[in-house]
């Protein structure tokens, strides 16, 4: 199916180099609002120093622009980044916001973590949880959410306008899709998340959250749903669930774990929040020894 009266959204995107990750403001094209998806928090691991480069940039179209940020959006819970979703919060205001699934990520990993009694389960750290199908407004702009787990359980696309983001569901149609062997994750589900993507009008603009430029391409951040549909290495309209299924389980034996996998999980189940000081006025992140293998 083909549409062309969708109000499209303006999208502006930001490349973390570090982490290959696109972040996106996305305006209202009749007013200043706007929202700020996936946001990428600045850490190198070696030295355990933060910083904003990223974040600020974001920041500063924002304020050069005159925009009003209502929504600071993750997708979900990434595992190689840090999120800025506070800093952003504390500089432009706006709602943070997240999949309910969080809860079962919290869970997941509360116990590898080792959390403290405050620790709260309940994804209360974030303003608000979207839900399956749940539709919200960013300014005059229609949007609407599908739950599209099997990367994660908490994965979420988010469906603006015409433009839909669909965090680590999808890659570029020559990158495939996301991995499915995080604890929580699975390649039957992720099939079934993605067809869901693919059933929206074709000519949908999709935003991808990395890229990798196989084959030493160019960088790419958007494609369509109809280039998805057919042309995608993984999921291709002529691939079954099996064999999808087993393409993906053998391909994610073979993958190693993401370099920002412990701190990222650590902080973004979190909503970003880093860990408190302790009384040397230093916070610390955990690092538990043999818990993925």
């Amino acid at each position: 199916m083909v549409t062309t009266d969708m109000v499209k959204p303006d999208v502006v995107a930001f490349f973390d180099k570090d982490s290959h990750t696109f972040s996106y403001i996305v305006k209202d094209p009749q007013s200043t609002s706007c929202a700020i998806i996936d946001s990428v928090l600045n850490f190198d691991y070696a030295s355990g120093k933060v910083s904003f480069i990223g974040a600020d940039e974001i920041i500063d179209y924002v304020v050069v622009h005159q925009l009003q940020v209502e929504w600071l959006i993750d997708t979900h819970v990434h595992a190689d980044h840090l999120s800025a979703l506070p800093y952003l919060q504390e500089q432009l205001g706006g709602q943070t916001a997240i999949g309910q699934q969080i809860t079962i990520v919290q869970n997941t990993f509360d116990t590898i973590f080792n959390e403290s009694d405050d620790f709260y389960r309940d994804g209360s750290q974030f303003d608000h949880l979207f839900h399956d199908g749940e539709t919200y407004q960013i300014g005059s702009l229609q949007c609407k959410t599908l739950h599209t787990p099997g990367h994660t359980p908490a994965c979420f696309t988010h469906v603006l306008g015409d433009a839909i983001f669909v965090g680590d569901t999808l890659f570029m149609p020559d990158a495939g899709t996301a991995r499915a062997d995080f604890p929580g994750g699975d390649a039957g589900v992720l099939f079934d998340s993605i067809h869901k993507i693919f059933a929206l009008p074709d000519d949908y603009r999709i935003f991808i959250c990395h890229d990798y430029c196989p084959n030493g391409r160019a960088l790419s951040y958007q494609t369509s749903v109809q280039k998805q549909r057919e042309q995608n290495i993984h999921i291709h309209q002529l691939v079954s669930k099996s064999a999808f299924v087993e393409l993906r389980e053998s391909r994610d034996k073979t993958l190693a774990m993401p370099r920002l996998i412990l701190p990222s999980i650590q902080v973004n189940m979190c909503a970003g929040n880093l860990p408190k000081t302790e009384k040397n006025g230093l916070a610390y992140l955990k690092i538990p020894l043999n818990a993925f293998h």
